[in-house]
């Protein structure tokens, strides 16, 4: 006795094997060049921002405050002379050389003590 479902059994195996019929390249849906490919492939590399390594208050040797931003890699920092003034951006060529500004900012230190010069007027010893 043979069972009437092993026919259309077979039948429906024999159509899905037929369908699985994958060309070998992928199908090229736009054939447009990117305009822009030599260009983006000879671009300079891309340097991201340093990230903050700290964030100071200082108390000078003449009881003013100072707010200092310093940045990852000693390259640069961000003076301000006041909480809510605009800051001035100091940096260096290289890390550890002293920071500096156009107009005669001059920045030395780490995040614990600093020596800042600012524009006409004398050079400040800080501590945080």
């Amino acid at each position: 006795m043979k069972s009437p479902l092993l026919l259309p059994a077979a039948a429906t195996l024999l159509a899905l094997a037929a369908c699985n019929n994958k060309p070998a390249q992928p199908e090229v849906v736009d054939t447009n060049p990117d305009p822009m490919a030599t260009q983006l492939a000879n671009r300079a590399p891309v340097e991201l921002p340093p990230a903050i390594k700290a964030e100071k208050t200082f108390r000078c040797k003449d009881n003013s405050l100072v707010y200092v931003t310093f940045f990852e890699g000693d390259k640069q920092a961000l003076v301000r002379t006041e909480k809510a003034g605009s800051p001035t951006r100091l940096t260096a060529d290289k890390g550890g050389d002293p920071l500096t500004a156009t107009g005669g900012w001059k920045l030395t230190g780490n995040p614990s003590n600093i020596t800042l010069t600012r524009p006409g007027k004398d050079s400040l010893t800080c501590k945080s």
